[in-house]
């Protein structure tokens, strides 16, 4: 795969900024593929979970990660992509509290992310591809052209991520979301491997106080200069 001849738009951020959507509608408006690599995790710490593996273990995990079978589909007038793991339908359990916060920590250990780097590469085809996670502009697309950044204040991502739990049916209590909210965020930002932070050339959006559509507005804009 070579990353200059495909156009590649990579949406970073930490959770709850708005990454997924705004990838997902940038996505249909270019007619690009989408990569949502924190799927890509989620679904690795579920199997990690599965076999009952320790995430010292580095050895297993790597192997865990290379055979990894994995694979997205999606439902023709949907907006929804599902995950299936193993040939099962993840979808549901991929996108809890519990599944990201497993995600999080196996995505520090260096052998996994070296190990899952190509599979994510590999989405890169033509047209274009629209990637969101984590370290899409820094590390597994450092040469796309188009690089964005989202962030919001840590209190309005667990405000957003309530909303979610109740809109699903669930309760949340807003202390704890923020807390974990704040764990997850040092946990990124301080590993070693491929730590969260803004490309030198990314564009920074700061998303507390803006709609999805303005959001989406500053990204489009950013394709079209």
């Amino acid at each position: 795969m070579n990353q200059n001849t495909i156009s590649i738009l990579a949406i970073d951020g930490p959770s709850g900024v708005g990454k997924g959507t705004v990838a997902r509608v940038m996505a249909q408006k270019l007619g690009w593929h989408l990569l949502d690599s924190g799927a890509i995790y989620r679904a690795f710490a579920l199997a990690v979970e599965a076999r009952g593996v320790d995430i010292a273990d580095k050895s297993a995990l790597q192997k865990i990660a290379q055979t990894l079978d994995l694979e997205f589909k999606t439902e023709q007038g949907s907006e929804l992509v599902s995950v299936f793991l193993e040939g099962g339908d993840v979808s549901k359990i991929l996108r809890t509290e519990q599944t990201g916060e497993m995600a999080s920590k196996v995505a520090s250990v260096g052998v996994v992310r070296t190990a899952l780097l190509k599979r994510q590469q590999d989405f890169a085809q033509a047209p274009g591809l629209v990637a969101d996670g984590r370290d899409m502009g820094t590390v597994v697309f450092a040469d796309a052209p188009f690089k964005v950044f989202l962030t919001a204040s840590a209190q309005e991502r667990a405000k957003r991520r309530l909303k979610q739990l109740q809109a699903q049916g669930t309760m949340g209590i807003m202390s704890q979301i923020l807390a974990e909210v704040v764990a997850r965020d040092e946990r990124d930002c301080s590993r070693k491997n491929s730590p969260l932070k803004p490309a030198d050339d990314a564009l920074i959006i700061d998303t507390t106080e803006l709609s999805i559509d303005k959001v989406i507005a500053q990204v489009s804009e950013l394709i079209k200069a």
